[in-house]
């Protein structure tokens, strides 16, 4: 049948291209991993929380997943390749296949796992991965390679997960660190940690570095060098609140540092000192770089509270001292004012007490008067005789 006047000519059949949408619509989602949840399709999120069941990550877990959360289970060790095939035994099964079984997962949290072991390559597998968090993790070993093969990871969350590990630990995470040159976000909070990893400071892209609830002293001035960027780059931000800074002379590069850069440290006004006795608890920031003075006898800063508390304790007996001086001529003043009040009174009481004394002069004198002497008593037994009785 040809086409009227004035109607546009069909330029292809559209029953095929249909029939091709209709099939991809109706091709069944892959199913949900056992012991998982997923909210929005498998395309959205995953949630594996099985307590102590789940030992190793679900290896059915759809391969168009985007984000998977496994909280509360027992992994303990995460081994190569655990998230692209590989077995308990550490095998890479998918090698052969290229090592990719998740190619669109861009969020992994695994928080509360009471995972110990990370090896090398644990994450292989995931080359769209953004984000890994594994926080609150008793972390005892970490790989120098855990984070190869991570190309674009842009956060990673460590909180309170390195305290345990040891000198040992904080070796192989600043080598783990050296490879994530696209890293962003890095968070250290809560691990104890007395400096940072020189490879965190490094990180060429870093836009902050979360820092706080740690056991920091302060930051050197080789640490606050290379926290700068060259090149244009914006210096990270990095936050410090809730470490027991020592505000003795080793802290004057970083006062002079966050006076100078206090949009660099969002926290800044939260900083306190923790030492020495004389300055603890004071504001950070409200110091004056004069008072933060070294000993010479400790290079460690332990010296410094005997060089501060001197002149803390004279000023301290010196402002006592005024104040017992003011509450002297305050009293003086009050009685000067009140000079003739205490006459009278002063003359009062001396005439009480005269008083008193003679009155007790007076019953003395009567008391020893023989004359006012009572009647000796007759005893018991005696027998009254009359005048004319002759006995």
């Amino acid at each position: 049948m040809a086409p009227r006047a004035g109607q546009p000519e069909q330029r292809g059949p559209l029953l095929p291209g249909l029939l091709l949408v209709a099939a991809a619509l109706s091709r069944p989602a892959a199913p949900c991993p056992f012991q998982c949840y997923c909210f929005g399709g498998p395309k959205l999120l995953l949630r594996c929380a099985s307590g102590a069941e789940l030992r190793q990550p679900p290896r059915d877990v759809p391969p168009d997943a985007r984000n998977l959360t496994i909280v509360g289970a027992n992994l303990t060790v995460l081994r190569a390749a655990a998230f692209a095939g590989g077995d308990a035994d550490g095998e890479e099964a998918a090698a052969a296949a290229g090592g990719v079984r998740l190619p669109l997962l861009s969020a992994l949290r695994l928080t509360h796992n009471n995972i110990e072991v990370v090896e090398d390559g644990a994450f292989d597998g995931l080359p769209s991965l953004t984000a890994l968090d594994l926080s609150h993790n008793p972390l005892r070993a970490l790989g120098g390679g855990a984070f190869r093969g991570l190309p674009a990871l842009r956060s990673l969350q460590l909180n309170h997960a390195l305290a345990r590990g040891g000198p040992t630990l904080l070796v192989a995470l600043d080598a783990a660190l050296a490879q994530l040159d696209e890293l962003r976000l890095l968070g250290l909070a809560g691990n104890a940690l007395s400096r940072l990893p020189p490879a965190a400071l490094r990180l060429p892209f870093l836009e902050q570095l979360d820092a706080r609830l740690n056991a920091l002293w302060g930051l050197g001035l080789e640490e606050l060098r290379a926290l700068e960027r060259d090149g244009g780059l914006p210096a990270p931000r990095l936050l410090l609140a809730d470490n027991p800074l020592r505000c003795g002379c080793a802290a004057r590069p970083l006062l002079a540092w966050l006076r100078n850069a206090t949009e660099r440290v969002p926290d800044a006004r939260r900083l306190r000192c923790a030492a020495p006795r004389a300055l603890q608890d004071r504001p950070f920031l409200g110091l004056d770089e004069a008072r933060l003075r070294c000993a010479d006898r400790d290079a460690d800063g332990r010296g410094e509270e005997v060089k501060l508390a001197g002149p803390e304790l004279e000023a301290s007996y010196v402002f006592f001292g005024l104040v017992l001086a003011l509450i002297g001529l305050i009293f003086l003043m009050v009685l000067y004012l009140n000079r003739r009040g205490i006459q009278r009174w002063m003359r009062n009481l001396r005439e009480a007490c005269r008083d008193q004394m003679e009155g007790y002069h007076y019953r003395y004198e009567q008391d020893a008067d023989p004359r006012r002497a009572p009647a000796p008593v007759a005893p018991a037994g005696s027998r009254a005789t009359s005048p004319g009785s002759g006995l």
